[in-house]
Order: structure tokens, then C-alpha cells, then sequence
């Protein structure tokens, strides 16, 4: 009993009841309507039948000349019979020799030009007759109107009959389709369902595959060929899981070797961030009367930009601001290498015949050319470091392809005199205390580390109290925001054609200008600046 109302309970076997009953209902309407009409036929030609009896009857005792009042006199007298309603006698002729009764609804001009001789009134009560004179053989022709009520009594009573076989029949065929359903269709559908659901479990939960009821059933069908397609799916997705899961392990350990391998690559460098950091000054050594401010922020962790300032003999005084070609490790190797050279071969002598050549001013020719005889020999001899340092990054590195541009200055604390090579470099700014351009040191030579015997021009420069010297990487015109706009050089010169009051202010605001112009934006190259100013005595 449970079993039949779980079966009651699903869908499926509710829809395919249903329709089993429809269809038996269906086939027994079908198959009804032609018997009842078949029925109806042999019930009335039964009537006409009994009637055409009694008319032989009355007809055997009626003389065969007997005139049309006395045959119709006769005929009256089947109006005893219960299923005689009305009597209609005519002549072939039409002329109605006599009517009794009920009349009948068949005409004569029906019978003569249709053939018809039986007629079935609307409402199915009377059922007309017609005898031709053939059939009387007499010159007569006869209407009788019968009573077939009789009839349709039968017909309903053939109707609840066959209806009630058809229910019994229906009731039996739709038990019988339902009872064999469970077993058949809806047991191994809802096994099925089952498995589908224990399937997705087992591959959402990561567990080994589970009991499948239907792995047992061997069917022949179309539901075994679901149940076989679900069975191949999930060995497939089983396979497919286990490949991922090998994958993901294979992955996994990549990801652990290199994530192991990044933090090891960070850990270098930070030391290699660290080391870089050693190699520019630590802090800003200033002479009494002069301010010396400098500003760097590495696009990564290690920058090819380096900026130092150093002592040299005679009370003077070493700038430097370069950019190495290229970032990250190799532009931070190269900027080590450039950086100590500039600072070793700055400090000699003795230079082995190798000299600066001097040449006419390139980046201002309005200047004056310099005269080598009233230039400072400490000057001189300090610059020759970039001759130097070119000739043995081009002879040693060469096929590295690395350069930097460079800008080397000797200044003298005590007089102002500025010598210097722009090897490439954006140009240095000199301001004077009422923040207009005094003059700018633009690239006197090609850049250093190329080729060898390159002629690198040294140029001079006098700066006077109140003055700033301001110097910077490109690394500053060519910083972008966020909507791919440049910072540009003349945005940097309206920054520095504005007073301050200190190098430390104009660092400070051309810093802060550039951070809201970047914003949120990548840093795509290296900043750094370097600035010097000479102080006023008031100042001092």
C-alpha cells in the first residue's frame, strides 16, 4: 500500500496514468460511436420489421379488389398495434386516399426522388415507414408512422452497457500500467536521480565514488542507454578530476618553487635595494653657506638613477646626477659600476697622458668659450674621470649595450665656479634669487659608455649667492597619470621659476606636484633630484 501511494506520488506516474486512461477512453469512444450507430440500425429495421408483419396480416384479409376507402379501412385497424402512431394511405397518383393518426414527416415527393422509405424524426421518438406499390402490390402506397421509443430505451440501455465495460476496462488497463510502472520506468528513474545526486556530492566533496543502485541494472532500452551514458559521464569526470587534481598538485608545487624562489629573489633584492641605498650618501654633507638637497624614488625596487656629491681637494666639491639606460637589477649593477668609477678616477692625478679635449660650446652657443688657462686644474683634472669611466665601460662592456647619461660638476665652495660635463643629460637649471632662469646646462657630449676616444666637452658656469642649481633625471618630465598624460619639462620650469626660499621648499613642491600627478598611476622610470643652493650671507 505505501509503495502505491509513493508511486501515486510522482509526477511521472501520475502523467502516464493519465494519459493510459485517456487513450483507453479514447479507443472505447472510437470504437462505441460506430456500434451504437450499428446498433441503432438493427433496432429500427427490427421495427419496420414487426410493422411490415402485421401489414401482411392485415393485408392476407383484405380482398385484392377491394377499393382504396375499404383497403384504408382495414389499415386503420393497425392502429391497435402499440407501435403503430399513424396511418397515411395515398395513390400513386399523390392524392391521399386516408390519413389516421399521427402524420408522418416522410413525404411522398421524398420517396419518389430520393428512394427513401425510412425517416427518423428529430427528436428520435417516431421512426416513418414507407411500402411501395411493389411491396403491397396493389396501386397503393403506405406511410406508417411508428413509435420508436422503444428504441432509444434500448440504445440507452446499450450505452450504460457498453459504458460501463469501457470504465471497467479503463480501470483495469490504467491499474495495470500503473502497477507495472514502478518497477519498469519510475523505480530506476528516481534510483537514477538518486546517483546523479550522490555523484555531484562525491565531486563537489572530494570523496571516492559512491554506490551507484543503478550500476547493477542491465536494460536493453532507452532508459539503460541513460543510465549507461551517466555511468560513462561520470568515469570521464572521474578521470578528468584525477588529471586535475595531479595538475593542480604539479601546480601547486611550481607555485611553491616559485614563490619560494620570489621571496628569495626579494630577499636579494632588498639587499640589493639596501646596497644601492649605501651607494648614494647617506646624508647630505653641506658646507657653511650652502644648502644640498636631494630627492629619489625607485620605479622598482633597484633604480639604474643615482645621484653624489663628494669632496674633492682644494675646497671643492663633486655633483653628479646620472641615469642608466634601462631599470631594474642590470640598471642597478651598471649605476654601481658608473658611480664608483666617476668617484675612483675623480680622485687621481696622474691621468697617463689621457686629457678632456675642449671644444666650441654646444648647448648655449651664445657662452663664452671657456679659457683653459684660467680654468681651475682641480676641475680639470676631476672631470677627466668621465673620459675615463667611458673608455672603460665601452672597452669592458660594450657588448652589453649599456650607457647612462651623466652629469658631472666640480664646484667651488669658496668662489662659486662651476665646471662641468652634461654627457647626454637633461639639462641642469641655474635660478637666481628672484626665481628667473639664469642659464641652462644642456648636454655638451653623447652619452657615457658607448664608444671610445669620445670628445666630452667641459663647459663652466658661475653661480652667485641666492642662486639654485637644480638638476633631474627624465624620469620627471616623462611621469604619467593615470590618463597616459606627461608631466613635461614645462610644467618643471614653471615649478622652478616660482620663489622659494629654500632648495629643501623646491624640492619639496616639485615632489608633491609630481605625486598628484601620478596618483594612482604606475611608475614607469626612476626619479631623482639634486639641488644646491648658495646661500645669501643673510641667509647664512
Amino acid at each position: 500500500m505505501m509503495k502505491a501511494v509513493q508511486l501515486l506520488k510522482t509526477r511521472l506516474s501520475r502523467r502516464i496514468v493519465f494519459w493510459v486512461f485517456v487513450c483507453v477512453i479514447v479507443i472505447e469512444a472510437i470504437i462505441l460511436i460506430p456500434s451504437y450507430m450499428r446498433r441503432e440500425k438493427e433496432l429500427l429495421a427490427n421495427l419496420r420489421m414487426i410493422s411490415n408483419a402485421k401489414l401482411e396480416v392485415f393485408l392476407g384479409l383484405t380482398p385484392s379488389d377491394a377499393s382504396g376507402e375499404l383497403l384504408f379501412e382495414k389499415l386503420k385497424q393497425l392502429m391497435d398495434c402499440i407501435t403503430i402512431e399513424g396511418v397515411l394511405l395515398l395513390r400513386t397518383s399523390g392524392e391521399t386516399v386516408g390519413s389516421y393518426g399521427e402524420v408522418p414527416e416522410l413525404t411522398l415527393t421524398e420517396i419518389l426522388e430520393s428512394g427513401m422509405v425510412n425517416r427518423k424524426s428529430n427528436d428520435g421518438l417516431r421512426y416513418d415507414s414507407a411500402w411501395t406499390t411493389n411491396e403491397l402490390k396493389k396501386d397503393y402506397m403506405l406511410i406508417l408512422r411508428q413509435n420508436a421509443e422503444v428504441v432509444r430505451q434500448e440504445l440507452h440501455a446499450f450505452i450504460f452497457r457498453i459504458g460501463g465495460l469501457v470504465i471497467i476496462i479503463s480501470f483495469f488497463v490504467t491499474a495495470g500500467a500503473w502497477i507495472a510502472l514502478r518497477p519498469i520506468v519510475v523505480r530506476p528513474i528516481l534510483d537514477l536521480r538518486k546517483d546523479l545526486i550522490n555523484a555531484g556530492e562525491a565531486v563537489i566533496q572530494n570523496r571516492e565514488t559512491p554506490h551507484f543502485n543503478t550500476a547493477t541494472l542491465k536494460r536493453q532500452d532507452e532508459l539503460g542507454e541513460v543510465i549507461g551514458a551517466f555511468n560513462q559521464m561520470y568515469r570521464k569526470i572521474s578521470e578528468a578530476i584525477a588529471e586535475r587534481k595531479q595538475a593542480e598538485e604539479a601546480l601547486q608545487y611550481s607555485l611553491n618553487e616559485v614563490e619560494a624562489y620570489s621571496k628569495a629573489m626579494n630577499r636579494e633584492l632588498e639587499k640589493g635595494r639596501q646596497m644601492q641605498n649605501n651607494f648614494l650618501p647617506a646624508e647630505l654633507f653641506n658646507k657653511p653657506g650652502w644648502e644640498m638637497v636631494a630627492f629619489f624614488r625607485p620605479a622598482r625596487q633597484v633604480s639604474g638613477d643615482f645621484y653624489d656629491i663628494f669632496e674633492l681637494p682644494d675646497n671643492n666639491i663633486g655633483l653628479v646626477i646620472a641615469d642608466v639606460c634601462d631599470k631594474g637589477v642590470g640598471a642597478a649593477l651598471f649605476m654601481a659600476l658608473f658611480r664608483s668609477l666617476i668617484r675612483i678616477f675623480s680622485g687621481q692625478t696622474a691621468l697617463n697622458g689621457l686629457a678632456c679635449m675642449l671644444s666650441e660650446p654646444l648647448a648655449n652657443p651664445g657662452a663664452p668659450k671657456p679659457d683653459i688657462a684660467k680654468l681651475n686644474p682641480a676641475h680639470l683634472d676631476a672631470l677627466k674621470a668621465v673620459q675615463l669611466t667611458n673608455d672603460y665601460i665601452a672597452q669592458n662592456h660594450g657588448d652589453l649595450g649599456m650607457f647612462a647619461t651623466l652629469f658631472f660638476g666640480v664646484l667651488n665652495v669658496d668662489a662659486g665656479d662651476f665646471t662641468y660635463i652634461n654627457a647626454g643629460h637633461d639639462p641642469v637649471y641655474i635660478i637666481d634669487s628672484s626665481a628667473s632662469l639664469k642659464q641652462s646646462l644642456g648636454p655638451t657630449s653623447p652619452v657615457v659608455g658607448v664608444q671610445t676616444e669620445v670628445n666630452f666637452e667641459i663647459r663652466q658656469a658661475q653661480l652667485d649667492k641666492g642662486d639654485i642649481m637644480l638638476g633631474y633625471t627624465d624620469g620627471i618630465p616623462e611621469a604619467r597619470a593615470e590618463d597616459g598624460q606627461f608631466f613635461t619639462k614645462g610644467r618643471l620650469l614653471n615649478l622652478v621659476e616660482t620663489p622659494v626660499a629654500s632648495a629643501a621648499e623646491l624640492v619639496e613642491r616639485i615632489a608633491d606636484e609630481l605625486k598628484r600627478h601620478i596618483g594612482s598611476a604606475e611608475q614607469h622610470d626612476d626619479i631623482t633630484l639634486l639641488a644646491v643652493k648658495w646661500e645669501n650671507k643673510q641667509e647664512s
